[in-house]
């Protein structure tokens, strides 16, 4: 007895893979060269960047507890890359329509949210042997606070929203108007009274560096190393996102096509 069997056209924003046992892409995971490659790029620039951060000189005041800042401040600029980077993808997606940039946006957003939390935590740790306390209500911290708010709640309407388009649309307006938060945060040391200190590295009114070389070298180390990290977790993200889409329309396409023959055998 001959049988056929019936492909299914993929959907125009779903990408073409070939499933594995495992239902990973395995044509992707094949052609993929750069996230090996970006993620071997990364563990050598924290390599590098730990390094120097071991060989740097203690602080005169804090001593080697000034060596939390070689974590510290990186979360937070990635925490900041993260954000604008939502602000990016959520912008082109309003302009263009295309599914891959929600994905984008909303990996971006996991990063930032994730970044902010370990900003946070080694901020606290940093605070209670220089400040007395873990936690203290001044302008920094919890303006920083504030956006693990703004951004909880943007998972939180993506998780209410079933529709894709419609989820994408109000999920890339609350990313770009969160994005007001970084000139806050980083300018709140500046408008409001603050114990916390300003940064180390002044951008406004002409740059100004207030460290040793050496512990500068480490920072900015440090800091190209988180970036690294970002694009890396970036890529993996939304590759990961979009083979859960690609399921889910899947899914979706299998259940349609199941009603609609109950509903002609019912006929």
């Amino acid at each position: 007895m001959r049988t056929e069997a019936h492909v299914e056209a993929p959907h125009p924003n779903v990408p073409n893979t070939t499933l594995g046992p495992t239902g990973a892409g395995e044509n992707d995971l094949m052609k993929d060269r750069l996230t090996p490659a970006l993620g071997l790029l990364t563990l050598a620039a924290f390599a590098a960047g730990l390094y120097y951060s071991f060989v740097s000189p203690p602080d005169v005041n804090q001593g080697d507890l000034v060596r939390l800042m070689y974590l510290h401040v990186p979360s937070a600029w990635l925490s900041y890359i993260a954000y604008i980077g939502t602000f990016v993808f959520g912008l082109v997606y309003l302009l263009s329509r295309q599914r891959r940039f929600d994905r984008l946006a909303s990996a971006s957003a996991e990063i930032g949210l994730l970044f902010t939390a370990l900003t946070l935590f080694g901020g606290s740790l940093w605070a209670r042997p220089t400040w007395g306390v873990y936690w203290i209500w001044e302008p920094r911290l919890t303006t920083t606070a504030l956006a693990l708010v703004i951004y909880g709640g943007y998972f939180i309407v993506r998780g209410l929203i079933e529709d894709p388009e419609r989820r994408a649309r109000v999920a890339s307006v609350i990313g770009i108007a969160g994005t007001l938060y970084i000139p806050v945060n980083y300018m709140s040391v500046y408008w409001w009274r603050s114990i916390h200190q300003t940064p180390t590295v002044k951008l406004l009114g002409g740059t100004e560096l207030s460290a040793d070389p050496r512990m500068l070298t480490a920072l900015f180390v440090m800091l190209g190393a988180f970036s690294l990290l970002y694009f890396f977790l970036l890529r993996v993200r939304a590759k990961l996102a979009a083979r859960v889409e690609a399921r889910e329309e899947r899914e979706f396409e299998r259940e349609a096509t199941g009603s609609l023959s109950l509903k002609e055998a019912s006929r």
